[in-house]
């Protein structure tokens, strides 16, 4: 759907994007990660045809996103940060007049029109004012209008901003019901709207690609958890000599409670030690109460990319 390759971005001297490249399948739901300033927006109006690349390519279901950006936009819904809506109009009107602007034949208005309305459930608000709409309400008309033409992807920028919880999980649910139509591209710099919506995770830090992943890929470490009940023999020096083993770190103790021993184990490389910890503790008869891959939060990814890219920087932000 997306095929994006060596995007670079010149505002004068400042890099916006520097060789940007990537791919998007149709029907995931991508989060497009990163700080202030890190090239997202510009990333953004050029997938959407809104301003040209320094150089590089970007294909929208395999049309040049450059030689052809009206054909692309017919093909993109896009809901920018802030929806442009007409708060005089009232919901119906406003939709109808998208439709129009889109060219959408009149024969098939009144169902696209409709299945938009109901995607979004706005059944009931139609005759409402857009002006007197609660900002969860108003977010709605905005998804209403970028999926009318039934777009293969849609571009949202910081869709939740400003909402309160309940309409936050409200927005998060009917984007992953949008997602059965369409590919998805979300940008944000909230780390919890990714956690809670997107499968994979595109994160930009200085206008580069600093990981590019599935969310369960990124949060995956090499280290283990395992619980064992206390014997008498030094089950932390039996674990440590297993295949695999980080030799700096090696296995660590975290907890010494109620006859239970909690040890940490460091992985030297991407692979599970959890099928090893388990054939040793059935060989040497252990009790085994918990035994699990450690996870990172995609907060602690994000922070060391973060710590990486401004070392690699020397520092400077």
């Amino acid at each position: 759907m997306i095929e994006v390759r060596e995007l670079r971005k010149n505002y004068g001297e400042v890099e916006a994007l520097r060789g940007v490249s990537f791919s998007v399948k149709p029907g995931e739901i991508i989060g497009l990660l990163g700080p202030n300033g890190a090239g997202k927006t510009t990333l953004m109006k050029i997938l959407t045809g809104y301003i040209q690349p320094s150089s590089g390519t970007a294909e929208v279901g395999g049309i040049d996103v450059m030689a052809h950006p009206e054909a692309v936009q017919r093909r993109i819904g896009y809901l920018p940060e802030n929806a442009p809506l007409y708060p005089e109009l009232t919901v119906q009107s406003y939709l109808k007049m998208i439709a129009d602007l889109r060219g959408i034949a009149a024969g098939d208005q009144p169902r696209l029109l409709s299945e938009a309305i109901y995607a979004v459930d706005l059944e009931d608000r139609l005759t409402r004012v857009i002006g007197t709409l609660s900002k969860g309400y108003r977010q709605r008309v905005g998804l209403a209008q970028a999926i009318l033409h039934q777009p293969d992807l849609l571009v949202l920028d910081e869709p939740t901003n400003g909402l309160d919880p309940t309409q936050i999980g409200e927005v998060r649910r009917l984007i992953r019901r949008l997602a059965h139509h369409s590919t998805v591209l979300i940008s944000t710099h909230i780390l919890s709207e990714v956690e809670a919506t997107c499968g994979r995770a595109i994160i930009l830090m200085g206008g580069s690609i600093q990981a590019d992943a599935r969310l369960a890929d990124l949060a995956a470490t090499s280290d283990a958890l395992v619980t064992v009940a206390a014997e008498g023999r030094d089950q932390r020096t039996i674990i440590a000599a297993l295949t695999g083993i980080d030799s700096t770190c090696g296995v660590t103790k975290t907890a010494d409670a109620d006859g239970l021993l909690t040890f940490r184990v460091h992985g030297a490389s991407h692979h599970d030690l959890c099928p090893a910890i388990y054939r040793l503790a059935r060989d040497n008869d252990w009790q085994l109460h918990e035994l699990r891959r450690e996870n990172r939060t995609l907060e602690a990814v994000f922070n060391d990319l973060a710590a990486s890219h401004h070392d690699r920087q020397g520092g400077v932000q």
